[in-house]
């Protein structure tokens, strides 16, 4: 059962607009991986709500400033001066993502050329490796394509299934599903107000 843009735009309090442009990607996206049940859809579209900040945001955004980037990324930034890499986001995605994930070293451009992108920010090297093949999609030749409203709503739908989410969902568990895709429990307090939303209306 397809949901409709006014309950995503109900559910979610989303911008005007916003619903309509990825609704038709996102419905298609949940059939493709049996994101099939009031929970799952609540769970599913409630992390991409928190992921991508109400569905606006495609890629990451790694714009950050000096301070930002000590309290957010300090295992990073403790040998070398943050102000040389503030408000440089390519510079600091080589920086934070080289070495991991499948990428080369930070002067290879593999941080950035992988960053996250997707309603469920997709990144790293290895990712969009598992991701372009089993999406039929070569993610080095189009890596944009991940911030189309198919690409990414396919791609957060594959991660999601990739990682058994559904277990997840299946037991309101939003610790859990929050845990496989932050890695920690950041922004946990949005992400369970948005399903508990999420479930009132697409529960129905």
């Amino acid at each position: 059962m397809s949901i409709t843009a006014e309950q995503l735009q109900e559910a979610f309090d989303l911008e005007d607009g916003t619903a309509e442009k990825v609704i038709d990607a996102l419905n298609a996206a949940m059939e493709e991986f049996e994101i099939n049940t009031p929970q799952r859809r609540a769970m599913f579209l409630a992390q991409c709500c928190h992921e991508s900040g109400h569905f606006r945001a495609m890629a990451e955004n790694l714009n950050y400033k000096a301070e930002s980037l000590t309290r957010v990324f300090p295992k990073y930034f403790k040998d070398v001066d943050p102000n040389d890499y503030a408000k440089q986001p390519e510079k600091i995605a080589n920086r934070v993502y080289g070495n991991r994930m499948g990428n080369g070293d930070e002067h290879s451009g593999d941080g950035y050329r992988y960053r996250g992108r997707g309603l469920i920010q997709l990144t790293g090297k290895n990712n969009y490796d598992a991701c372009g093949k089993d999406l039929g999609k070569d993610l080095h030749e189009e890596p944009d394509y991940l911030t189309t409203a198919e690409g990414a709503a396919r791609s957060a739908a594959w991660f999601w299934h990739k990682n058994n989410l559904n277990h997840f969902a299946d037991a309101n568990d939003v610790v859990g599903a929050t845990k496989k895709i932050n890695g920690g429990t950041i922004g946990l307090e949005e992400r369970t107000e948005l399903y508990e939303e999420a479930l009132k209306t697409f529960g129905e």
